[in-house]
């Protein structure tokens, strides 16, 4: 099969179209295009986007971003027609109707590199393509003539990838204070001797330095607070006392992000600082994820011999392709392509990780090539780990080395400390979560797939040494039969459930469904208070916390026996197995703690409140479907565990954002940080500092709260989103409060928007997950994107490509049980309201100014914006309130020299 013989399908909102074999191309409808798509294999880009575009999701073909993923396994492309004619030095198609001769152009561009020398990534290449041959993958009859089969054969990929090494513990860090000479020299190197010196940078690294200060009194850790407005360098700021604090004192700095887009930007600005390797071939910077983020091999390789079957099994190739080139086996917002899942539309990729902490550590026989382990060890080792909160958060709650827990953390994006805090102490016991802690008890259910062992089979050798763990481990299994199986949820429906934790659910389920006053047609989960509750639900309640108590004993006498054996080892037991009692000891640690955090929100029910958390039963859906039920406990204040676990312990620690603050009429109000970052329960003051924006927003941006766009008229509010676009010309992010407000605009505007050049993406309607969607966003300055929460910060996209937000509506809190009971615990009012809508509003805003080359407009589409919150925008920011003509004409016109600001018409109706 030729690639230059084959036919290319293109499909947007604007249209189809079709090259042939001869490479004639014609527009055609969708029923046309799917003909054609049924009667040859054509050429696709990103299948799955054009099956949507047709409204035909079994449509299938040859698709150019798995050819990439083959070919150029760890390397980036924007999955557009722009994005792979710039990654293949080719020109751009300049219309919709160009696309199908780029396809075909690029096909034959990809093939001829197989017969470059220099084709980086040749090794493994022919062997992979056997299998996937054997697999029937499309490409493979198409690369076949092209790729030579070596001389010599071809190790596979677990034989290729490096053993990570031991190294010495690392020495306690030297005491070391920070010169603010040395600190500004420091800084002056980072940014650059050409560089425009920025005061505000400069008095921003000066305070970070406080942080690195020797600490006093146990328990009682340097913490600082730091807004740091957009446009100040907070970046090299903060990393240029950590590099030199690093440099003299031999320890480790951690900085914590919330998003992967600082991950990956501060990962750029390290290099800076730090060199990629050390002499010794060491890295001086790591980034450190959550183990569910990297790839791990034992399912790697269960998935290649046999665990995955059709689609899922080519995906499983392709990922074992990466493997061999991976920078650090990052399989979620690294150098995985994003889009690499969602091309076969399943969710097998997660699979591919270690979801459920079932990892055998030193029992498996890739446990010295794992990338899990490889970057532990690397960050033990590091000046700089560049981790996420929940990462910090759970490994200061129950790492396993006690000896490898920061000391010195900077809380990047430290306005979201609250809520990864928030997510980290809570806890939730669901059918779900059950069924989880069941298969890692007794492993997978009859007939199931995949190298899941339950607990007796992965300590099978040190059971049969030890009589008392054996029975340990017996009893555990034999009391696991109590929890939720496979099919719960169907036998709770149907009132036929199997054990006492299913009646549990069963009851949770009726008396929530028994409670609600809401329209339970409308597809949104359903919550109730645990109060007052009738006794057979408390009986109930008490014998399904009878059962998890028969769990939890048994696996804290296995414990015991564990550690027994590490005291009193037997002459069989070597340095790996060692390793994989104590990986055993940790996790069986994990799950009792969370069996003990269930029976205590069990022992609630019938019982007097605590005041320290909020509980309450819910049934989860998702369009009308039900997909968990079960009991929920919060922190009321989840900063006080974040401060006790893991500010504490620490010797420093910063929280800065450019939010930490929210607006409000007296200017920044420090105590909204000082309560949600845990200074509260610390013993002492925190240090304070704050730099302001230098940049002069007056003439930069504008915010428009448009009045005449009706609350609730979809219609109306679809009409404005695409006369905004077209306004703009692109380059607008439309963020939403609700999916279902966000697939009814697209739906109505879309197709126009298309013909006239101008595409529109969306989450939760585009078959590409969001980092991809905002690579696609920053990739066209003609294109537009609209979301939800997760584009509301973290989004950084300066330049052209983003010259407009709009908002729906103001982002009210959502008004369930636990917003109430925190409500009511700030106090009477709407204050506490006021501060979450200012926060998000400040967040919102943060996404137009990037940079000081950056114009742009902030639309709010409500006429009820309360006054009260306009000081959620920057000082100096113009606002005026404006027909949606009005604001079309501004928008049009672009922003150039802002100098009048309307005063905003004081007493319009607020929103409850």
């Amino acid at each position: 099969m030729d690639a230059l013989s084959l036919p290319a399908l293109h499909a947007s909102h604007a249209g189809c179209w079709l090259a042939d074999a001869e490479g004639n191309v014609r527009a055609l409808g969708k029923g046309a295009a799917l003909n054609a798509a049924a009667e040859t294999p054509v050429l696709l880009l990103n299948a799955p986007l054009v099956a949507s575009r047709l409204g035909y999701p079994d449509l299938s073909g040859l698709d150019l971003l798995e050819l990439f993923a083959f070919l150029h396994p760890a390397r980036f492309v924007v999955p557009t027609p722009k994005g792979l004619a710039e990654a293949l030095r080719m020109p751009v198609p300049g219309s919709d109707d160009q696309v199908p001769a780029l396809l075909r152009a690029a096909a034959a561009r990809l093939v001829s590199v197989c017969a470059d020398p220099a084709w980086a990534e040749r090794e493994g290449a022919w062997s992979a393509l056997q299998s996937l041959s054997r697999l029937r993958w499309p490409w493979a009859q198409v690369l076949g003539p092209h790729i030579a089969k070596p001389e010599r054969a071809e190790r596979w990929l677990f034989a290729r990838l490096p053993e990570w090494q031991e190294a010495a513990p690392r020495a306690q860090p030297r005491q070391a204070i920070l010169e603010p000479d040395s600190i500004n020299a420091r800084l002056t190197n980072l940014t650059g001797t050409g560089a425009e010196r920025r005061v505000g940078q400069f008095a921003y690294a000066q305070g970070v330095a406080q942080m690195f200060a020797p600490r006093a009194t146990r328990g009682r850790p340097h913490l600082l607070l730091a807004q740091a407005g957009t446009g100040i360098g907070k970046t090299l700021g903060y990393l240029a006392p950590a590099s030199l604090w690093a440099e003299q004192s031999g320890g480790t700095v951690w900085v914590s992000t919330y998003t992967k887009n600082l991950q990956r930007q501060l990962r750029r600005e390290s290099a800076r600082a730090w060199p990629q390797q050390r002499p010794d071939g060491s890295r001086p910077v790591v980034v450190r994820k959550g183990r569910e983020n990297y790839l791990c091999l034992l399912n790697l390789e269960d998935a290649l011999q046999g665990g995955f079957g059709g689609r899922a099994a080519v995906l499983a190739h392709l990922v074992a392709r990466w493997a061999a080139y991976t920078q650090d086996g990052d399989i979620v917002g690294g150098d995985l392509p994003g889009w690499l899942g969602t091309l076969f539309r399943s969710r097998a990729i997660r699979s591919l990780t270690d979801q459920r902490g079932e990892c055998i550590y030193a029992g498996c026989p890739h446990y010295r090539k794992c990338f899990i382990e490889r970057a532990a060890r690397a960050s033990a080792e590091a000046d700089l780990v560049i981790a996420n909160h929940a990462l910090v958060m759970v490994n200061a709650a129950r790492g396993r080395d006690h000896a490898q827990r920061p000391t010195r953390i900077i809380f990047d994006e430290g306005h979201h400390v609250f809520e990864a805090a928030d997510s980290t102490f809570a806890a939730a016991l669901t059918g779900r979560e059950a069924v989880e802690l069941r298969r890692w008890l007794l492993g997978p259910e009859r007939g199931g797939k995949g190298r899941r062992r339950g607990l007796a089979a992965r300590l099978a050798d040190i059971a049969s040494y030890d009589e008392a763990g054996s029975g340990a481990i017996a009893g555990a299994v034999e009391a696991a039969d109590a929890l939720p199986a496979d099919g719960w949820l169907q036998r709770v429906h149907e009132g036929v459930p199997l054990g006492p934790v299913e009646a549990l659910l069963g009851a949770v389920r009726a008396t929530t469904y028994a409670r609600d006053e809401s329209a339970q047609d409308a597809g949104y989960g359903l919550e109730t208070e645990v109060a007052g509750l009738d006794g057979s639900v408390v009986e109930l309640a008490q014998q399904a916390a009878m059962s998890l108590a028969a769990i939890r004993q048994p696996l804290l006498l296995l414990g015991q026996r564990l550690e027994a054996v590490l005291e009193d080892a037997p002459d069989w037991l070597d340095a790996q197995g060692r390793a994989r009692v104590e990986g055993a000891r940790h996790s069986l640690t994990w799950r009792v703690d969370l069996l003990l955090a269930w029976e205590a929100m069990l022992a609630r029910l019938g019982g007097p409140a605590d005041p320290s958390f909020v509980d309450w039963m819910a049934v989860d859906r998702a369009d009308t479907r039900e997909f968990d039920v079960g009991l929920h406990r919060h922190w009321l204040d989840p900063s006080k565990p974040f401060a006790r676990v893991v500010l504490e312990p620490a010797h420093g620690a910063m929280l800065t954002s450019a939010t930490l603050c929210p607006g409000s009429a007296e200017g920044e109000d420090w105590q909204v940080a000082l309560a949600r970052s845990g200074a509260a329960h610390l013993e002492g003051s925190p240090l304070l500092t704050a730099a302001a924006s230098p940049y002069d927003y007056a003439s930069m941006a504008e915010v428009l709260i448009v009045t005449d766009v009706p609350r609730g008229d979809i219609p109306a509010l679809a009409g404005a989103y695409g006369r905004i676009i077209e306004a703009a010309s692109g380059g607008v992010l439309g963020l939403f409060t609700a999916i279902r407000r966000l697939r009814a605009v697209h739906a109505r505007i879309a197709d126009r928007l298309a013909r006239n050049g101008l595409p529109l993406y969306a989450q939760h309607v585009d078959p590409i997950d969001t980092g991809t969607l905002v690579d696609i966003f920053r990739d066209d300055t003609r294109a537009s994107l609209l979301g939800t929460d997760a584009l509301r910060d973290g989004v950084d996209v300066p330049g052209h490509s983003l010259r407009c937000v709009v908002l729906e509506q103001v982002p009210w809190p959502k008004p369930g049980i636990l917003h109430r009971a925190r409500r009511a615990a700030h106090g009477s009012g709407t204050a506490y309201d006021d501060m979450l809508i200012r926060a998000r509003l400040a967040q919102a805003f943060g996404r137009l100014i990037r940079s000081a080359g950056d114009r742009g407009h902030f639309i709010v589409l409500s006429a009820a914006f309360p006054s009260r919150l306009l000081d959620a925008f920057p000082a100096g920011t113009p606002v005026r309130r404006v027909s949606l003509e009005q604001a079309l004409q501004a928008v049009g016109a672009g922003v150039s020299c802002l100098t009048e600001a309307a005063v905003p018409d004081a007493g319009l109706p607020g929103e409850p």
